[in-house]
Formats: structure tokens, sequence, C-alpha cells
């Protein structure tokens, strides 16, 4: 018989255009299928992890929620309220009366509770709605580096390097400070005040302790941006700002 005509070796049948024997072939045809049905199975996670990814980077670099916690900003800011924090404002551009968050665990000298994996995990989920870290607070910046600022001027009105200037964000009648202060901010510091100024532990109810009140700028999180809940309330958040005065000691 002529070998080149001979019958197929059936002890190892090779599968069409392959040279493959076929016990292999099947084998990694149905590897290829179990990945395959896997594959299928977790698909529908894609969406979700990359909706997560998106609003982790969003959090991080742009905006992030804030929910008012206590009555220290009002009436600018009521408990219960809903912001939008942009985090693109540099310190060097924070204007005096902008309204920001920051973390006050430095300036304020705040105690930092250890905090596990998984609760971490539930405080970022919880972040998503708003809610921030108890050393997280709202402000209003009233001193810049280098400002000098004392309460209260002649007329009983705040100071700011020797001009005593209106604040029309603070409810009528309401007095700038009950309690006296003289400060100089030191460099890329900031001094903040909550607008009601009667029930606001902010700048002035940590002078003389460790991190003296005044805020670094590193540790400005965002100026607040909008109001998006209540939805009679929606809208931009009226920054109030302080009139220009002069540099201290010009």
């Amino acid at each position: 018989m002529d070998p080149e005509r001979a019958g197929p070796d059936t002890s190892s049948e090779a599968l069409p255009g392959t040279g493959s024997a076929a016990p292999w072939s099947y084998a990694g045809a149905h590897r290829a299928a179990a990945r395959y049905a896997v594959a299928r199975r977790h698909r529908w996670l894609l969406g979700p992890a990359v909706l997560l990814l998106a609003v982790v980077v969003l959090r991080a670099f742009f905006v992030t929620p804030f929910g008012i916690p206590s009555e220290s900003m009002q009436e600018t800011l009521l408990v219960g309220d809903r912001l939008l924090v942009s985090r693109t404002t540099p310190p060097d551009q924070v204007q005096r009366g902008d309204i920001v968050v920051f973390d006050a665990s430095e300036a304020f000298n705040l105690d930092v509770p250890q905090r596990g994996v998984l609760q971490r995990l539930v405080e970022a989920v919880e972040s998503l709605a708003g809610k921030g870290q108890p050393t997280d607070y709202v402000k209003r910046v009233i001193g810049l580096p280098g400002d000098h600022v004392r309460c209260c001027a002649a007329d009983g009105r705040l100071e700011i390097n020797g001009v005593a200037v209106t604040e029309p964000y603070l409810a009528a009648g309401a007095r700038p400070s009950a309690t006296p202060f003289d400060v100089v901010v030191p460099p890329d510091r900031f001094w903040m005040m909550g607008d009601n100024r009667g029930a606001s532990a902010d700048s002035r109810a940590h002078l003389g302790e460790p991190g003296g009140g005044m805020v670094p700028g590193s540790d400005i999180i965002g100026k607040v941006w909008v109001r998006y809940w209540p939805l009679d309330r929606l809208g931009s958040v009226d920054q109030g700002q302080i009139a220009s005065v002069p540099r201290n000691g010009e």
C-alpha cells in the first residue's frame, strides 16, 4: 500500500486544519468555554465597577458631597443642607469670605480615632451621601496668610489689617465675636470663623493650643460650590465676599 494513501491513525485523531490531537483539542475547547461562561456570569459587575471608579476619581480630584451637621454656619447653611464642594480651588486662590470645608485635626488639635478596614469601608460608602469625617469642618475664611485680624474695632466690627469690615452674612444684630482676639495669621495658614458666631467652635476656640486654631492651606478640602438639598434651596451658595482690605503693613 502506498504510505501516502494510508488510512488515518485512529489512535490520535486530528481535527481538520489543526494538526492537533483530538483529545487535547477537545480539552482546550472545554477550558475556553468554561472561561467564557465565567466571564459572562461576572460581566454584570463591570458597569458598577466602572461607575464606582469614576465616583472615586471625581471625589478625589474635582467635587465631593458634604452634609451640614451643626448650626455653626446659620443662617447661611442650615443643618441637613447637602452641598457639593469643589476641590479645584488651590489655597493661594482662596479669598476672604469664601466658605470652605477643611480637615481640622491639626489646626484644632483634635483626636483622630483609629479605624479598622471595615470601618473605613463603611465611612467611604457613607461619604458618597455627603457624610464627612468627624474632623471635617465647614467655616468661612476671615483671615488670609499674613493678615492681622482682631475683634473688635472701635465701632464693634471685625477689623482686618486696620480696616473695620462689614459682614453681610451675619444675622441682624449679631456681634462679630463675644470673645476678643488679636492675631496675625502665619504664612500658609487661614483664620476661620462660623457665621453663627455664638455657636461656632472655630479658630477663636483653639488659640493657645498646639494647632493654634490656624488652618494650614494643605488641610483645605475644597470650596463650597452648590447646595443640592433641600430642593427648595437648590442653587449656588452666596459666598458673601468681604470688602477688599490692604495687606497687613501697607
